[in-house]
């Protein structure tokens, strides 16, 4: 018993310091998400984009952080002050603690995997996660005492439940052909066979596209539409309380796309030495970040009445179709 307690507080150990690794490569490379995505910006619209601090502008990010940093701390009067000052932690705790479920690969030989944690509920245990992000914006457009916050924080709530479920339907074609919740299982599930995203097409549309009003990015941003709402739940915000909410974005980018590429895109799998893995996994959430800077660049936002719409007339009975067929078929086969 002594020998098995060890065991396990060892596992746990481990699974520990593996999260805490991936959560500080995250960390690194959010800055340079949002330097790409000004990049790219540039490019799409004729223009530079960043190019004045360091070379080629690559300093921006850090620009960008000592600005926030240096910004006097600021709270509205009719603010509640312990919930205003939680909202933005509870974002970054959302996204962060989903984060450590995304599988990275295997390294030494396959004897390591970089699974961070490895939970046999894992996309549930990320839904569960995910879901603390809305009472992030709620609570911050609430206990803002603005009204211009309060309107910004009840459309984000009304858009992330609608399009959650969606969501969660889309990924249901894959769980049933994987017959795991596990992220690590649905991705070996794919090492010798074909990407679920093939099977899975209308499954992987359904899910990018909730991914979108999920993490409030264009053409779905209307919690923060600057022409109707000053800019929404966040409005009086400032300093890193609003670099906050700002980062938090970025990482849910990456949670959505990690999610991606472990369930339809075959994980870390890809040709060549398990050592290639991470590589592999990183490639494919950056072409789907990519994605997302490129969508940004093109669509205009959406009316409101065309979002929810789009969520519960398009999207959820696709979603619904897809998760029945696939389930007649899994049960045929």
């Amino acid at each position: 018993m002594v020998v098995a307690d060890v065991g396990f507080a060892e596992a746990s150990w481990i699974m520990v310091v593996k999260s805490i690794v991936i959560f500080a490569v995250i960390l690194g490379i959010v800055p340079m998400i949002l330097l790409l995505e000004r990049k790219l910006l540039g490019r799409f619209q004729a223009r530079y984009g960043p190019n004045r601090v360091g070379p080629y502008g690559l300093l921006q990010p850090l620009a960008d952080v000592v600005k926030l940093l240096s910004k006097e701390a600021y709270k509205p009067e009719a603010a509640v002050p312990v919930l205003w000052a939680i909202a933005p932690a509870l974002v970054i705790l959302s996204a962060t603690a989903v984060l450590a479920i995304i599988p990275w690969g295997d390294v030494a030989g396959g004897d390591v995997g970089l699974y961070g944690i490895d939970v046999s509920i894992g996309i549930l245990y990320a839904f569960a996660f995910g879901a603390i992000s809305f009472y992030g914006l709620l609570l911050g457009g609430w206990a803002s005492g603005s009204k211009y916050s309060f309107m910004g924080a009840m459309r984000s709530a009304a858009q992330l439940i609608s399009y959650e479920i969606s969501m969660g339907l889309a990924l249901l074609g894959v769980i049933m052909m994987a017959g795991s919740l596990s992220l690590v299982d649905i991705a070996n599930a794919q090492a010798d066979t074909i990407w679920y995203v093939l099977p899975q097409f209308v499954g992987f549309l359904i899910f990018m596209v909730a991914g979108f009003a999920e993490t409030n990015r264009p053409p779905f941003d209307l919690p923060e539409a600057d022409a109707e709402l000053v800019a929404g739940y966040n409005t009086e915000y400032g300093g890193m309380r609003f670099g906050s909410y700002f980062m938090a974005e970025y990482m849910e980018m990456i949670v959505v796309s990690g999610i991606a590429a472990a369930m339809f895109l075959g994980g870390w799998h890809g040709p060549g030495p398990d050592w290639l893995g991470p590589i592999w996994m990183l490639v494919k959430i950056l072409i789907l970040l990519c994605v997302f800077i490129w969508v940004r660049a093109t669509l205009p936002r959406l009316r409101y009445d065309q979002l929810m719409s789009l969520g519960w007339k398009v999207l959820l009975p696709l979603a619904t179709v897809n998760a029945l067929v696939t389930a007649v078929l899994v049960v045929v086969a």
